[in-house]
């Protein structure tokens, strides 16, 4: 096998434990997070834009949908192959490569002329966006001592949690006041920075072996391809899924079956394969395992609730998306400030506790919010969802830390792209759960509640009575009033089933917290980190 090292010399194993870089940690995280907060940004960020986006390239809103769709397809791809493209192109080079092709399609986003062209545009930006988040993740687990590791993962957190609900919020407010393409350009000078820092500042560890095409070394085309098919097409559905009315679409349908298929047939081949371009054999490792099941369930309630919260607050109560930016932003701040506290707490209490305590707080958060009701003030929406996001800190960074405490660091790379994936992956299906859970519960409470809307019950005609009263007192001849408070009482309806909807899914997912707690005590203490 032909193998070339990163460094000139390579490390001998008996020095690997003390390989320190030559740049400071602090530096080193400021360093990747610049670039990695820019790309996490950009899967939210243009989310509020969409409608702009639509005019102004003359197409409807569900093809422009495809903006988003075509950036989480890309990405969700790469994110698993980081590992292997580390060990053939080095993690630095290939770091600095997904900044520039980041940065560049940024920019060319940013001047597209058509809906086709802005899509290819964003399918290459998150093609350098997916291998962001592992690597920038990889380099801080490696650069930081054992007892910084809590740190380490805060300063990760940092980006990764908050970045996602800023996201939004931010990217309202640049298109009221700019236009659309400025949610891309700002990423340009973003990105030119960062690719001057990282070229500087950062190093590859010596024991970080590449490893040369050709003899020895070879590209797992089926393991590719098959990953490939089954992300992507699995991507669609959850994107899709709830705008194409599930499986009552054929398309839906027929996407699930060639994703579900091309994923077994993906794990089954790499399992086999001798160098799998996705190591899953990393799962062996119970503590690995039990962490990506609980960074899953993390980003299913956090971009679940991130999603769900603003429409609530737009839909039901007449915010704008300045206001609900508003509601959302004091949690967020929040989570920063509790990121290296939580760190810090790491030194001196078990990780499995910290994550109890935040599950427990993430739980009473979202009971707290099946308590609201459309007579809810905004600060008691502020103060409710800034309640929630307390107990963030305490699992992002706990559960990182264990999932690496027990894999050795030859391969941190392959570990930190399957746990980002896993994430990312929970924040789609949660996105895509909530969002059906609330529709069909609404048409539930929907059906039940209009059940009662008879002459039968004295509510329902004495409240039509008052409204007929006070439309033909305005002017309105008796029939139009008539209509006019069905139409009225319609409405409310509408509004109190769709509430309830909502009400009923915070309390579910309030469950699912609680009954994750028990999963913690699987997992084993961690340890120093083998080497």
């Amino acid at each position: 096998m032909s193998e070339v090292p990163v460094e000139t010399a390579a490390a001998a194993p008996a020095s690997r434990p003390a390989w320190r870089p030559r740049t400071s940690p602090p530096l080193i995280a400021a360093t990747v997070m610049l670039a990695t907060f820019m790309e996490v940004l950009d899967t939210s960020i243009a989310n509020v834009s969409l409608p702009h986006i639509a005019g102004d390239l003359g197409a409807t809103i569900d093809e422009s949908t495809w903006v988003l769709t075509s950036y989480l397809i890309s990405n969700a791809i790469v994110l698993p192959l980081t590992g292997w493209l580390h060990m053939l192109f080095g993690r630095k080079r290939f770091y600095m490569a997904c900044v520039a092709i980041f940065t560049v399609s940024s920019l060319m986003c940013g001047l597209a002329p058509s809906l086709f062209m802005l899509i290819l545009f964003r399918i290459l930006q998150g093609t350098g966006g997916g291998g962001l988040q592992p690597t920038s993740q990889a380099i801080l687990v490696e650069s930081f001592e054992q007892k910084q590791q809590g740190m380490a993962m805060a300063v990760y957190g940092m980006g990764v949690v908050v970045a996602p609900i800023i996201g939004p919020t931010l990217g309202g407010w640049i298109t009221d006041n700019f236009s659309w393409r400025w949610i891309f350009f700002i990423n340009v000078p973003i990105g030119l920075l960062s690719m001057t820092m990282t070229s500087t500042l950062l190093e590859d560890p010596p024991y970080l072996i590449r490893k040369t095409l050709g003899r020895g070394f070879r590209i797992d085309f089926m393991g590719l391809g098959l990953l490939s098919i089954g992300l992507g097409f699995g991507q669609v559905v959850l994107d899709k899924g709830q705008r194409e009315d599930w499986f009552g679409s054929r398309f839906i349908v027929w996407c699930t079956v060639v994703s579900v298929m091309a994923l077994v047939g993906a794990v089954f081949w790499e399992l086999r394969e001798k160098q799998p371009i996705v190591n899953l054999r990393l799962f062996a490792n119970r503590n690995f395992a039990m962490a990506t099941f609980m960074m899953f369930s993390l980003g299913l309630v956090l971009y679940g609730t991130t999603v769900l919260l603003p429409v609530l607050v737009q839909s039901l109560m007449g915010y704008t998306a300045e206001w609900a930016g508003l509601v959302l932003s004091p949690g967020a701040i929040l989570t920063l400030f509790t990121m290296p506290l939580v760190g810090r707490l790491l030194t001196k209490v078990q990780p499995r506790w910290l994550v109890v305590t935040g599950l427990l707080i993430l739980s009473l958060g979202m009971f707290r919010l099946s308590t609201l009701s459309l007579q809810t003030g905004f600060w008691t929406f502020v103060f409710t969802w800034t309640i929630s996001r307390g107990g963030l800190a305490f699992l992002f960074v706990p559960i990182n830390v264990t999932a690496f405490s027990h894999i050795e660091r030859e391969k941190t790379s392959s570990a930190t792209g399957l746990i980002n994936l896993t994430r990312n992956m929970g924040g789609s299906i949660g996105i895509s759960l909530v969002t059906a859970f609330q529709d069909r519960l609404s048409q539930t409470h929907q059906s039940f509640l209009a059940g009662h809307l008879t002459p039968l019950d004295p509510s329902y005609t004495s409240r039509l009575q008052y409204l007929e009263r006070a439309l033909q007192t305005a002017g309105a001849s008796p029939t139009l009033a008539a209509q006019q408070a069905q139409a009225i009482i319609y409405r409310e309806l509408l509004r109190q089933s769709s509430m309830l909807a909502y009400i009923d899914v915070f309390r579910l997912l309030s469950y699912l917290c609680l009954a994750l707690i028990p999963l913690m005590f699987l997992m084993k203490r961690p340890k120093p980190r083998p080497t």
